[in-house]
């Protein structure tokens, strides 16, 4: 069985809770803590969910808004039932590979 695992970063809903609502706002107390990301970057790190994020940033943003890790991203992780596939011998699959056969061309000249 396989596990699917997901997260939802969760930084706008938390900022909101902390008064801080504009992601202008966040960047000079990302500053004071020696994070220097661009306006964009700090826009981005509120607005989309990132793949990758530097574990100084996760500190930063976890004194800034006096939450954990936790807090910020919220996993799941659920069984994941494998997909029925041609190959797993289902009885109305016709494998066209044994039953279409392509004929040969042949070309002959003056036609």
């Amino acid at each position: 069985m396989k596990r699917q695992v997901s997260y939802q970063w969760r930084l706008r809903e938390v900022m909101a809770t902390r008064g801080i609502f504009a992601a202008s706002d966040l960047s000079p107390l990302l500053a004071e803590r020696g994070i220097a990301l661009s306006s964009v970057q700090v826009w981005r790190l509120v607005t989309q969910t990132p793949e990758r994020l530097s574990l100084p940033v996760l500190a930063a943003l976890c004194d800034i808004l006096e939450v954990t890790p936790t807090d910020l991203i919220a996993t799941r992780a659920e069984n994941v039932t494998p997909r029925r596939t041609a190959a797993s011998g289902g009885a109305d699959v016709v494998d066209l590979a044994s039953t279409i056969r392509p004929e040969r061309a042949r070309i002959t000249p003056g036609s």
